[in-house]
C-alpha cells in the first residue's frame, strides 16, 4: 500500500510540475496573443483613419488645410457615420473642427496624447478618451503635415468595441488543445510512474530479502527507462550470484581445506603416536617417523601459507580500489630472474632449462610479493607435474585491449600436459588432475588458484592451454605501466 501511494505521489508530482510549466506558458502565450491581436486591429483603424488624414491632404492641399470653406466641404463629401475630423498647428490650438465651429471656445490641444506622439513621430493615437466638448468616447488618429496636425476621430461605439476586441477562437483551440495534451501527460506519468513502482517493488523486496522473480523484469518497457532498469536489475542479480559464489567457494573452501589439513594431522597424529607407544622402537625407524613428521608438518605449513595468500587476495578483492591505491611500481623482469634464482636447485634436479624472452623493460603497477608468487606457483608447478620437460618458456609482449595497454604473459613447458577437459577448471581451489599423484608430490591443490587470483588483482586474466607439441602453456595478462 506504502508503495502504491508514493507511486500515486511520484505520478501527481510530476504530472503537477510538467502540467504547471505547461499551463504558464500556454496562459502567457494566450495573453501575448490576445495582447497582440487586439494591437494589430487597433493599427488597422489607425492606419484607416491615417488614409483618411492623406487623401485630405492631398486632396486640399497643405497651404488650403486652414480654409474653412474648402475644410468643410471636403468633410461633407467624405462623411463617415460619426466622423470627428480636426487641424491643430503645432502648438495645440485648434483651427478648424467638424462638430464645432466656434474652434475659439475648444481648449488646447497640446498635451493630449495623440498629438505629442504626432508631433514626436509623426502620427499617433490614443483609445476611447472623452471628449471634453461632445462628451462622447473616441478613438483618436492624429498625422502632422509640417506645422499642421490632422486629426480624425470616430466614435468608441459597442460595434467598434467588438470589432477591436481579439478574437477568441484560438483561445478555445488553445483551450481544447491544452486538454489535449493534459490527457497524453496524465497517460504518460502514469505509464512511467507504473514502471517506477515496478522498479520500487523489486528493490523493496530486494531489500526484505524476498523470493524474486523475473516476471517484473518483463513488465519493464522498452524504452530508455527500461535500459537503466533492465540494467539495475542484471546488476543486481550480478550482485547476488556474486555474493552467492563467494559464499559457495569459501564453503567449499573451508570444507576442502579442513579435508586437506586433517591427512598430514592425521599422519603427524600416528606417527608421534607410535613413537610415544613404543620407547624401544629402534633409532633408525623412530628417525624415519620423525622425518615423515616434518615433511607432513612442511606440507601443513605450505598450505597454511597458500591459503594466507589465498584469504589476502580476496580481502584485496573486496577493498580493490583501497588496494591498488597502495600499488608501486615493480621491474617485472627482476621478480622472475629473482625466481628463477630461488628455484634453480629444483629446475636442474629436473632437468629443465628456463628460456627468458622479455624486453629489457617490463614495469607494471602492482604488488610485489603476489607478482613473486604468480611466477614462483607457475615454476613450482612446472617442477612437480611436468615430467620429463626439458625446457620452461617465459615469454612476455605487449598488447593493446580497447585502448588499454598490457602485457601478455605466457609460460609454457614442454611436459606431458593436461587433458582438454581439465583446462578449464586447473584454476579451481583444491582441483587435482590426479588426486593421489598430487598428493605424493606435495602439491596443495591451491598454487594456481593463487595464479589467478593475483593476476586478477591486478588487472588482468589468466588462462590454461595446451601447448604445440605437448605441455602446459599458462597465458595470463598484466596492466602495463
Amino acid at each position: 500500500m506504502a508503495t502504491a501511494l508514493r507511486s500515486k505521489s511520484f505520478q501527481r508530482n510530476l504530472l503537477l510540475s510538467i502540467g504547471g510549466v505547461f499551463l504558464l506558458f500556454a496562459v502567457c502565450f494566450s495573453v501575448y496573443q490576445y495582447q497582440r491581436e487586439k494591437e494589430y486591429k487597433i493599427d488597422i483603424l489607425h492606419s484607416r483613419l491615417q488614409m483618411y488624414n492623406y487623401e485630405m491632404v492631398q486632396t486640399l492641399g497643405e497651404d488650403s488645410l486652414t480654409n474653412a470653406r474648402l475644410f468643410r466641404d471636403y468633410v461633407e463629401r467624405h462623411s463617415m457615420e460619426g466622423l470627428r475630423v480636426s487641424v491643430i498647428d503645432k502648438n495645440g490650438r485648434v483651427l478648424l473642427d467638424s462638430y464645432d465651429a466656434n474652434v475659439d471656445s475648444l481648449s488646447n490641444h497640446r498635451q493630449r496624447r495623440e498629438i505629442q506622439q504626432a508631433l514626436l513621430d509623426g502620427n499617433g493615437y490614443d483609445i476611447k478618451r472623452l471628449s471634453q466638448s461632445t462628451h462622447e468616447t473616441y478613438f483618436y488618429s492624429a498625422t502632422r503635415f509640417g506645422d499642421i496636425i490632422v486629426r480624425t476621430a470616430v466614435p468608441y461605439s459597442t460595434e467598434l468595441t467588438q470589432s477591436l476586441q481579439a478574437d477568441n477562437t484560438y483561445i478555445y483551440f488553445a483551450i481544447v488543445l491544452t486538454l489535449l495534451l493534459g490527457i497524453v501527460l496524465y497517460l504518460s506519468t502514469r505509464r512511467i510512474s507504473r514502471h517506477i513502482g515496478y522498479l520500487r517493488e523489486f528493490a523493496a523486496k530486494a531489500k526484505e530479502g524476498e523470493q524474486l522473480d523475473h516476471e517484473l523484469e518483463q513488465r519493464l518497457p522498452d524504452d530508455e527507462l527500461g535500459d537503466i532498469s533492465h540494467t539495475i536489475i542484471t546488476l543486481y542479480w550480478k550482485l547476488r550470484h556474486s555474493e552467492e559464489e563467494k559464499v559457495r567457494i569459501k564453503r567449499q573452501f573451508t570444507q576442502n581445506a579442513a579435508h586437506e589439513l586433517k591427512t598430514p594431522a592425521a599422519s603427524i597424529h600416528g606417527y608421534l603416536e607410535s613413537i610415544l607407544d613404543n620407547p624401544d622402537m629402534p633409532e633408525d625407524k623412530r628417525k624415519h617417523f620423525l622425518e615423515r613428521c616434518y615433511a607432513q608438518s612442511e606440507r601443513m605449513n605450505k598450505l597454511l601459507l597458500d591459503m594466507s595468500a589465498l584469504t589476502k587476495l580476496d580481502e584485496m578483492d573486496d577493498n580493490r580500489t583501497r588496494s591498488r591505491r597502495e600499488y608501486r611500481p615493480v621491474d617485472v623482469l627482476q621478480v622472475i630472474r629473482n625466481v628463477i634464482d630461488d628455484t634453480a636447485l629444483q629446475l636442474q634436479e629436473k632437468g629443465i632449462t628456463p628460456i627468458l624472452q622479455m624486453p629489457q623493460h617490463v614495469e607494471v603497477l602492482g604488488d610485489q610479493s603476489l607478482l613473486y608468487s604468480i611466477f614462483r606457483n607457475l615454476i613450482d608447478n612446472a617442477i612437480a607435474y611436468a615430467n620429463g620437460a626439458t625446457r620452461l618458456d617465459i615469454i612476455c609482449r605487449e598488447t593493446e585491449v580497447e585502448g588499454r595497454h598490457f602485457y601478455e604473459f605466457t609460460v609454457s613447458d614442454n611436459g606431458p600436459g593436461v587433458e582438454p577437459q581439465h583446462l578449464e577448471h586447473i584454476f579451481e581451489r583444491f582441483y587435482r588432475i590426479d588426486k593421489g599423484r598430487s598428493r605424493k608430490l606435495g602439491g596443495t591443490g591451491l598454487g594456481l588458484a593463487i595464479v589467478k587470483n593475483a593476476v586478477a588483482a591486478h588487472g588482468g586474466q589468466a588462462t590454461a592451454l595446451s601447448t604445440p607439441g605437448g605441455g602446459l602453456t599458462i597465458r595470463f595478462t598484466l596492466a602495463r605501466f
